[in-house]
C-alpha cells in the first residue's frame, strides 16, 4: 500500500459544521422549511407532476413487480414483515447454530405467510412468499401443505429438524440478496448491465464490506478498491466530462481500524495518504470516487480526510473527487455551505451526492446512551424530507461549485428537483439497484424527461451482502417509506 506525498496547506476551520450538531430540532425545520418553499403556484406544480409519475409507476408494477412490491407486501407494519426483519438480522449475529435453530422454531411458524398468497399481481412476491418458507426446493407440497404452509413448516421444523429451515432460510436471503446486489465480484458487476442500456444510464460501484477491525482487514479493502478501480477503468469508455463516468464508493472506515475522532492525528498521518492514492488511480483512469458517509460522530473527520486529499496537488484539477451528504443530520445544510467554499476556494467543482441516511437506529441509540440532551439526526421522517430539499436547493444555488448527485425513490422529492432546476442539466438523479426501476424508467427516459441516473450497484458475497440487505430493508420496508408506500392505491 502505497502512500502519496501531500502539500501543506491549512486545514479549513469546522466550526460552522459543528455549531448545529444537536440544535433545536423545530427551530432548525422552521429555517429549512423557509429555505426549501418555492413558493404556493410552484408547489402545486411539483404536486401534479409527482402524481403523474406515481400513476405511471403503479401502471408499470401492475405489469412487473418485483422488489417494490415485495417490500409493500412484507412492511414493518404487518407481523410477517417484522418477523422477516427479526430473522435476517438476528441471523447475521447468531453465532452458534442451536441457538438459530430455536430463533426459527420460535419464529418462523408464528406467522401467517398464507395470507400473503395470491395477495400481490407480482409473480416475484408470490415466489418469494414460498421462498421465504421453504426456499420452493425442499420437496413437493401436497394441496393440505399449500393451504396451511405455517402448519406445515411446523411439521417439517419437527421431521427434519431446524436446520434444514435455517439452511432455507438464508437460502432466501440469498435470493432476495440478488435483486439489491449487482454481483459477487466487480467482474461480475460490469458484465450484468442494467436495463435500458440506451437511457443515460451511470453506475457507481459499491464494495460491499463492514469496518476494518484490524490493519490487515483495512490493506484487504484497499486492494479490494485498487482492484476494482482498475476494472472499471479498463471497462470504462471517455466521457465527454468526468460527471458522466462511471465510479466507485469508498467507505473510510474499511480503510483504517482506528477511524475515529480520538485518533485523529493518527487517521490523518494513515489514512489520508492511502485514499489519496486510491484518488489518484481513480484520476489516471478517468473514473469519479465518492467517500460515503457514515455515523455522525464521524462526520467532522471525515470532512478533515476530504478536504486534504481534495487539496493536493497530485489531483489538481481533477474534478471527480466526491463526498456523499446525509440530508437526516441536522448539519446538512451547513457542510453543502462547506463544500462550496472548499471548491470556490480550490477553483474546481465538487460532486456531492446528497442521500437521506441510512443509520437512522443507530444514530438514536447512540443518542440515547450517551444521555445526550438532544439527536444529531431528525426524529421524523418529514424533517429529514424537507432538510433534503433545503439541501437539494442550495446544491443547485451552488451549480459552478458543486455538481449536484441526487439520490432519492420519492417522487415528489424528484419532481422537486426537477422544477428547482429548470432549464439546466448539469445534475443527475441516483437510485439503487434493484429498486425504484419503475420510477426512474420514467426519469430517464428520452421521450419523457430524459434525465441523467446513475445507479448505486453494491457489488459482495453473500457474507457481505445480508448487513446491506438488513439495512435496505429496514430502509424501505417501514410503512413511512415512499418505496413502500408508492404502489397502494388507497394513497396518492
Amino acid at each position: 500500500m502505497g502512500f502519496s506525498d501531500q502539500s501543506a496547506f491549512t486545514v479549513a476551520p469546522l466550526d460552522k459544521v459543528s455549531r448545529r450538531y444537536l440544535a433545536d430540532e423545530q427551530s432548525l425545520v422552521t429555517e429549512l422549511s423557509e429555505e426549501a418553499d418555492v413558493g404556493e403556484s410552484v408547489r402545486q406544480k411539483i404536486q401534479g407532476m409527482a402524481a403523474t409519475l406515481v400513476r405511471a409507476v403503479r401502471k408499470h408494477a401492475a405489469n412487473e413487480g418485483g422488489i417494490d412490491a415485495f417490500l409493500q407486501q412484507y412492511d414493518l407494519s404487518s407481523e410477517e414483515g417484522v418477523l422477516l426483519m427479526c430473522i435476517a438480522e438476528a441471523l447475521l449475529r447468531i453465532p452458534d447454530a442451536d441457538t438459530a435453530d430455536r430463533l426459527i422454531a420460535d419464529k418462523i411458524t408464528a406467522a401467517s405467510w398464507e395470507d400473503h398468497l395470491g395477495e400481490s399481481d407480482s409473480l416475484f412476491v408470490n415466489a418469494s412468499t414460498w421462498g421465504l418458507m421453504l426456499t420452493g426446493q425442499l420437496l413437493q407440497l401436497d394441496e393440505a401443505a399449500k393451504s396451511n404452509p405455517a402448519r406445515y413448516l411446523g411439521k417439517l421444523a419437527s421431521r427434519t429438524g431446524e436446520p434444514v429451515v435455517r439452511t432455507a432460510m438464508r437460502q432466501a436471503m440469498r435470493i432476495m440478496g440478488f435483486q439489491f446486489v449487482m454481483g459477487r465480484t466487480i467482474e461480475e458487476a460490469l458484465g450484468r448491465p442494467d436495463r435500458n442500456d440506451d437511457w443515460d444510464v451511470r453506475y457507481s460501484y459499491d464494495m460491499l464490506g463492514e469496518a476494518a477491525l484490524t490493519g490487515d482487514d483495512a490493506v484487504r479493502y484497499f486492494e479490494s478498491y485498487a482492484a476494482a478501480i482498475d476494472s472499471i477503468g479498463e471497462r470504462a469508455e471517455s466521457p465527454a466530462d468526468i460527471f458522466a463516468a462511471p465510479s466507485i464508493s469508498v467507505k473510510l472506515s474499511a480503510l483504517h481500524p482506528r477511524y475515529e475522532y480520538s485518533q485523529h492525528d493518527r487517521v490523518m498521518r494513515e489514512l489520508v495518504p492511502v485514499v489519496t492514492e486510491l484518488a489518484e488511480q481513480a484520476a489516471e483512469l478517468g473514473i469519479g470516487i465518492t467517500l460515503d458517509a457514515e455515523e455522525a460522530d464521524r462526520l467532522e473527520i471525515s470532512l478533515d480526510i476530504f478536504q486534504r486529499v481534495y487539496r493536493s496537488k497530485s489531483l489538481h484539477g481533477f474534478e471527480g473527487l466526491g463526498l456523499a451528504v446525509q440530508a437526516y443530520q441536522r448539519r446538512g445544510t451547513d457542510v453543502i455551505r462547506y463544500l462550496a467554499d472548499l471548491a470556490k476556494d480550490e477553483g474546481r467543482r465538487i460532486p456531492v451526492r446528497l442521500v437521506k441516511g441510512a443509520y437512522w437506529d443507530t444514530e438514536i441509540k447512540r443518542a440515547q446512551e450517551q444521555g445526550l440532551e438532544s439527536y444529531p439526526v431528525f426524529t421524523r421522517k418529514c424533517h429529514s424530507d424537507v432538510s433534503f430539499l433545503a439541501c437539494a436547493r442550495l446544491l443547485l444555488n451552488a451549480g459552478d461549485s458543486l455538481y449536484g448527485q441526487f439520490a432519492t425513490h420519492n417522487a415528489h422529492t424528484l419532481a422537486s428537483i426537477m422544477h428547482f432546476a429548470g432549464s439546466r442539466g448539469d445534475y443527475e438523479f441516483q437510485r439503487l439497484h434493484g429498486m425504484g426501476e419503475e420510477l426512474y424508467s420514467e426519469i430517464a427516459d428520452p421521450d419523457k424527461f430524459g434525465k441523467p441516473c446513475r445507479v448505486y450497484a453494491p457489488v459482495g458475497s453473500h457474507e457481505d451482502l445480508l448487513p446491506y440487505l438488513v439495512r435496505r430493508l429496514l430502509e424501505n420496508g417501514a410503512n413511512t417509506s415512499f418505496v413502500n408506500r408508492i404502489l397502494d392505491e388507497s394513497i396518492m
